[in-house]
């Protein structure tokens, strides 16, 4: 007996050592499984110790105009507007928190009662009003993983919503997923939602608005308004629902806003809306200084001088350009540009770059021959160098090295003042003028003003006579033309353009404040005198057709071969410049500048000044004191004329112009006394040759 339980008791001792062991074992192995899953999800999971490095996503950029109106929102991929959660309603909150997780405030970041109420709902197949996934998994989701649905994804997605919930308040993770989200038809976050289907800020929606936006992102493309309204407001009755059922509203307030009707916005500046050209010039400059990513991604405010007022009075006055024919690419020919600036402050108020169907910006990129629209610089180095509007000159045959200018009409007045050089656009005195003070002269002011095209070395260059009349090696834009004529309106003073008035990032600093550049170029006597000279083309000279009936001055611009047409001119607050030709070979037929870019100016200028009070230019001591008696001389500039006239015009020099009068020699007996010192007009030197530059 004794001999048996002893057996027993051996047994026991080995079957508790053996169950000792294997419990042993399977510890090690439970733990050693542990471990590698654990090693397995930190692998996966490739968390960070900060994730508020990662947590920026890309935000669109906004320009505004003068007033602070946005007119273009630019972005690449995603379009975003971040925004503090200050500025988000708090209705829109408690939407997104009564339809996507209402225990939001109670939660770690997981909530195991949403899990199974998701589960519970597939099982039974009834539909879930309220998500699975808490807002903390959908902003880890959103912000750092894939769409995937699967088990690697889903633990990630659980780790990285404990991650969150310790490094950010509710309220920070709340701002962060409100601004994360997608609402369908490309836009990202709350802000960018609001204005691709209101039309407003985000802080401006009503409680029916936010109602509608909750509902989108549970699928953006069916539930968007712009796509099914029938569906989004069956999702937004659901989200009012929820709101009733956690005390978010009262049931009349939910009632009310059912029954409010519902404006969706039909643009959002996101495309071709809006002063394009001048967007696109805008956004060249910021490329430049601050990079593609910058502007596409780092949700800058750029604030800039567009004036939109005026922008549509430019873009209704390019209407009238006519159309002759349409290139080899499609694009209607001539094409046309126009140009506003404050001359005293250099804030760019207006710009047309062409027709509208092209990216090819006309108004900053076209070089093109300014014909005798280059001749007012001619003028103020004369008025620089002791010339005064009286001063006489010799309208007669003129031979440079064989080069043998001619006017516009092809005829001599014989002995002229200056001022009806100006009037009448004519040629050769204003070739001799610039051979009388050296055509460096004319050359230094241009550059002064911001004329920056000049060719001045080589064998081909722009230092002869024939530049007087605008031939030019390259050519100018129109910007820089019209920037230039500012300095006769701002007392001869000139500002440097200026689009861009300040860039502010995302995060409010002021990354750059535009600064006024300006330079005195020529005294304010002789601007006053230049603009009395160039009244007198709009009054009764070349340019009759841009007259607006209040003070302004211009000067018209044709070029020999009809390639280019131009008119620029000014009133005491605004300057502008108008040009017309075809982008590739081709005439303008019989087109000059006080023709069609004349009227085009007109009509501009009529709306630009509607309703302001007239204002008037400084009086010019010089030319009121001088003698009334004018020539009477015809001028062809003002009306279309036979193109063959110019078969034979400046073909030598191939860069003249062709304004001039049509008075012939036998008048000069009525030309007007000298009441000023004739300089000479002898044989001509060797164009660009003995002449200093800009020595006064």
């Amino acid at each position: 007996m004794q001999k048996s339980e002893k057996k027993t008791t051996k047994k026991s001792n080995n079957g508790s050592i053996f169950g000792k062991a294997i419990l042993v074992m399977g510890l090690i192995l439970f733990v050693m499984i542990i471990g590698v899953g654990c090693g397995f999800l930190t692998a996966s999971l490739n968390t960070r110790p900060n994730l508020a490095e990662d947590i920026v996503p890309p935000a669109s950029s906004q320009i505004y105009d003068i007033h602070g109106n946005e007119i273009a929102n630019i972005h690449a991929a995603e379009n975003r507007r971040p925004v503090s959660i200050n500025e988000i309603p708090k209705d829109l909150q408690n939407a997104f928190i009564a339809v996507e997780d209402n225990r939001f405030y109670d939660h770690i970041g997981i909530d195991p009662r949403g899990i199974m109420r998701a589960v519970w709902a597939n099982i039974s197949g009834r539909e879930l009003t309220e998500g699975g996934s808490t807002i903390t998994q959908q902003l880890a989701k959103n912000a750092y993983l894939t769409q995937d649905r699967t088990l690697k994804r889903k633990i990630q997605e659980v780790f990285l919503a404990l991650q969150l919930e310790r490094q950010y308040t509710k309220q920070e993770i709340l701002e962060l997923y409100m601004n994360q989200i997608y609402f369908g038809q490309g836009a990202y976050g709350v802000q960018a939602a609001a204005h691709t289907y209101f039309g407003k800020d985000v802080k401006d929606l009503t409680l029916n608005e936010c109602a509608m936006l909750a509902g989108i992102p549970k699928s953006p493309n069916y539930y968007s308004p712009i796509n099914n309204m029938e569906a989004a407001t069956e999702r937004k009755e659901v989200v009012l629902y929820q709101m009733v059922k956690y005390g978010y509203i009262t049931e009349r307030e939910a009632s009310a806003a059912k029954k409010e009707p519902l404006s969706i916005a039909k643009s959002n500046n996101d495309g071709g809306d809006g002063p394009s050209y001048f967007v696109d010039y805008v956004l060249q400059q910021l490329a430049e200084k601050y990079g593609d990513d910058a502007i596409y991604k780092d949700g800058l405010k750029i604030y800039t001088t567009i004036d939109m007022d005026l922008q549509a009075a430019a873009e209704s006055a390019m209407q009238n350009l006519p159309t002759y024919y349409t290139d080899a690419n499609g694009i209607d020919q001539p094409q046309g540009a126009l140009v506003a600036i404050d001359p005293h402050t250099g804030y760019i108020r207006a710009m047309v770059g062409g027709r509208g169907t092209d990216q090819f910006n006309r108004a900053t990129q076209a070089v093109r021959q300014p014909g005798s629209a280059f001749k007012p610089f001619v003028f103020a180095a004369a008025l620089e160098n002791n010339y005064t509007p009286d001063t006489v000159i010799d309208d007669k045959p003129l031979n440079i090295g064989g080069w043998e200018p001619q006017n516009y009409s092809r005829n001599f007045s014989g002995k002229v003042r200056l001022r009806d050089v100006v009037q009448w656009s004519l040629n050769v005195p204003t070739v001799r003028i610039a051979q009388d003070i050296g055509i460096d002269k004319a050359i230094y002011y241009a550059q002064q003003m911001g004329i920056s095209t000049f060719v001045l070395d080589g064998a081909t260059n722009d230092r002869n006579l024939a530049i007087a009349l605008g031939g030019m090696t390259r050519g100018v834009t129109p910007l820089e033309l019209t920037s230039a004529y500012g300095t006769f309106a701002n007392r001869g003073i000139h500002v440097q353009p200026i689009s861009i008035l300040r860039v502010v990032s995302r995060t409010g600093k002021v990354l750059e404040e535009a600064e006024r550049k300006e330079k005195s170029v020529i005294s304010a006597a002789n601007a006053a005198t230049m603009t009395a000279m160039m009244e007198e083309v709009i009054r009764r000279g070349t340019g009759t057709r841009a007259d607006i009936g209040r003070p302004a001055a211009g000067k018209t611009g044709t070029t020999s071969d009809y390639h280019d047409a131009w008119f620029v001119g000014y009133t005491p607050d605004l300057v502008a410049g108008v040009w017309i030709g075809n982008d590739s070979e081709g005439d303008l037929p019989g087109m000059a500048g006080g023709t069609t870019p004349a009227a085009i100016w007109q009509a501009f200028m009529l709306k630009a000044n509607a309703g302001l009070p007239v204002s008037h230019f400084e009086s010019s001591p010089a030319f009121a004191a001088s003698s009334a008696t004018e020539l009477p001389t015809e001028e062809p500039e003002k009306k279309k004329d036979d193109p063959k006239k110019t078969d034979d015009k400046g073909k030598d020099a191939g860069k003249t112009t062709t304004s001039g009068s049509n008075k012939s020699e036998t008048n000069s007996a009525q030309s007007p006394p000298s009441h000023g010192t004739s300089p000479p007009s002898g044989d001509a030197p060797e164009p660009g040759m003995g002449v200093e530059k800009g020595q006064n």
